[in-house]
């Protein structure tokens, strides 16, 4: 039992270990992304901000209804939750770490405020990118 202990904590350190900061090339194609669905959010356009997400039913949303799974339930979520442009607001992004995991994993962990008339919610995020078929994607956003 010591030896698996001592073998799983071996196999935790490396991986926690294995983790840096993103390339300066890579971190350039993750903030392309965040500037193009800031700009679709504040032009009101749901849609285009979804392209930052995996197109997939495994797409992961956790908010504070809990976790949605899949590309239309995480949209028709956002519909549900910003219904007009009054309810979305002004989106702004602030990114504090971008840690590669591996050549096709990043966790990004930011900050997002939303500028309305009435009031100014924020929260922070962490999202799970994955390059897939070549193309960064969001596959997990944990939003609160």
């Amino acid at each position: 039992m010591k030896q698996l202990f001592a073998i799983f904590t071996l196999l935790l350190t490396t991986a926690l270990l294995a983790q840096k900061p993103a390339k300066l090339r890579t971190k350039e194609k993750i903030q392309h992304i965040f500037d193009k669905q800031i700009a679709a959010w504040n032009t009101g356009d749901l849609n285009a901000f979804m392209n930052g997400y995996w197109e997939d039913e495994r797409l992961l949303f956790v908010g504070s209804r809990g976790p949605t799974y899949g590309y239309i339930n995480t949209l028709k979520g956002y519909q549900k939750g910003y219904p007009n442009r009054e309810a979305m607001g002004t989106l702004k992004f602030d990114i504090i770490e971008m840690r590669q995991w591996d050549r096709k994993t990043i966790q990004v962990i930011g900050k997002f405020t939303l500028i309305r008339t009435n009031d100014t919610p924020t929260g922070h995020f962490t999202l799970l990118l994955r390059k897939i078929k070549r193309k960064w994607m969001i596959v997990s956003d944990h939003s609160s």
